[in-house]
């Protein structure tokens, strides 16, 4: 893997290809497990988390439906302070069991957001996947149940991560160079 550019800024590799598939493997196998002979209703928030939610229903083998809801909490670099709802979720919950899929959750401000509104429905079970976590940057407490990488406080594209709209293409991670 080479050094990418998006828009005016170098990205360094980060995460391969083969250590995505791997630990979203692992992830599966996983939900499989805890929700075995069970049917799970999986959330992905977009744009982030589509290629995340595509590769670990290749993995799944239990019964699953996948809905798609769109949250907004970036702008370039940094986070805008505010969550905007672009698609909302069409599907009751009460009684099901629920996995939130989340690309990456670095201050918890969307989740935070977003889980009373689906606790709310009364699920069943209601549990959250990231493929990322920014442990140091979390400022609101959210329940993180399945975590694929933790990783340091730098900004990443590819693999359904972009920067200003680019970047989510690769099948890489890449982290912003120094």
């Amino acid at each position: 893997m080479n050094t990418i550019k998006v828009h005016d800024k170098i990205f360094q590799p980060y995460l391969s290809e083969e250590q995505l598939q791997s630990r979203i493997r692992e992830l599966a196998e996983h939900i499989n497990s805890d929700f075995a002979g069970q049917k799970v209703y999986f959330i992905a928030i977009l744009n982030g988390s589509f290629m995340f939610a595509a590769d670990i229903f290749k993995f799944l083998t239990i019964d699953s439906e996948v809905c798609f809801i769109k949250l907004a909490s970036y702008k370039g670099l940094n986070s805008t302070g505010s969550v905007t709802t672009a698609i909302g979720l069409d599907i009751d919950l009460h009684g099901k069991n629920v996995v939130l899929l989340e690309d990456i959750i670095d201050t918890g401000k969307t989740l935070h957001y977003f889980l009373p509104q689906l606790q709310h429905q009364q699920p069943a079970a209601l549990k959250v996947v990231t493929l990322l976590h920014k442990s140091e940057m979390t400022q609101y407490e959210v329940p993180i149940d399945y975590t694929g990488f933790v990783i340091p406080d730098k900004f990443v594209v590819g693999y359904g991560l972009d920067y200003d709209g680019l970047g989510r293409n690769y099948r890489e991670i890449y982290q912003l160079a120094d």
